[in-house]
């Protein structure tokens, strides 16, 4: 794709972020609708089509009220990175653009947003040697080993970093070690050149309105046969697909290490801090224009429209 494809006509990428369980879903079909467009998904855990109950999955009907991109369209057997997903979604982003003038891209894997408005990091190549050794402690020492050491050798990125999740604590580790520099002075250094212009659209609430609704979605999912979708999956525990909230816990369950109930309340309070390294990540954009989750959607189109589409007319 050139760079000039689209210099003769403006285009526009909506790009909803915030908290899980806000309603980031909701928002994004009312927008496509309201603008006639389709919907890239930025959820990686939504990309895997074993997983639905425990990533939250758009329902059906949902799913029937705007076409919808990378959802449950890779299987957790395959190797799939951000930047393949870069690179899919970009594609994608430019096919719809040849005939539509707007598109949605929605989810809250900032990392991945990240991916699709900059263009994903280039990192130096590290040394087997020192994958090995990363790979070795944690075997030894555990999760505490991957936490300690990467506070204490990049802070920055420690804040933001799903630390429960050891391959991209180990990836981030790797990197400080093998180049002695933080992983985080690799991160937003390629500007690539995006024939779009991104609208960046934050929801957000109180942080005990998010707990709430997260508590409540978990209750939920596990009303919906959560036990029964973990159970199918435990086989495969040690997938990297499956190093996530609401599955780790129940399979340390399953392994009998925990009780059911303590698990349940594990998933609740481990989404909880998820939600709250979401909102770090995505606060750090001053370009986005946060609303409240109970914003009319009305308002949200209205800011679009003034803003945006009317301004560069």
């Amino acid at each position: 794709m050139k760079n000039n494809d689209f210099r003769h006509t403006m285009k526009y990428l909506i790009v909803i972020v915030g908290p899980t369980a806000i309603g980031k879903t909701s928002l994004s079909i009312t927008l496509a609708k309201h603008f006639n467009c389709e919907i890239i998904s930025c959820d990686s855990r939504q990309f895997f089509k074993e997983m639905q109950i425990g990533t939250a999955v758009p329902t059906i009907e949902e799913l029937a009220g705007a076409q919808h991109h990378f959802i449950q369209n890779k299987s957790i057997f395959e190797n799939y990175t951000v930047g393949d997903f870069e690179k899919e979604a970009i594609i994608k982003i430019y096919e719809l653009f040849l005939t539509n003038d707007y598109a949605v891209l929605v989810g809250g894997s900032g990392l991945y947003v990240d991916a699709v408005l900059k263009g994903f990091d280039e990192f130096p190549e590290i040394d087997a040697s020192v994958r090995e050794e990363v790979t070795l402690n944690y075997e030894k020492l555990g999760l505490a080993y991957l936490q300690t050491e990467l506070e204490k050798r990049d802070p920055d990125y420690f804040s933001v970093v799903a630390k429960e999740n050891p391959q991209r604590m180990m990836r981030a580790l790797e990197v400080c070690i093998g180049s002695g520099k933080p992983y985080s002075s690799f991160l937003n250094q390629k500007k690539n050149t995006r024939n779009f212009t991104p609208i960046l659209i934050g929801l957000e609430a109180e942080r005990s309105v998010i707990y709430d609704r997260i508590n409540q979605r978990v209750d939920i999912m596990i009303n919906e046969g959560l036990m029964a979708e973990a159970k199918d999956l435990f086989p495969h525990k040690d997938l990297n697909a499956l190093q996530t909230v609401g599955y780790r816990e129940l399979f340390s369950y399953f392994e009998g290490e925990i009780s059911l109930e303590f698990s349940i309340e594990e998933i609740k309070k481990n989404t909880r801090r998820f939600a709250k390294r979401q909102l770090t990540w995505f606060k750090r954009n001053e370009n986005t224009k946060w609303f409240d989750y109970l914003t009319d959607r009305n308002e949200i189109i209205r800011f679009i429209i003034e803003k945006f589409i009317i301004h560069n007319s």
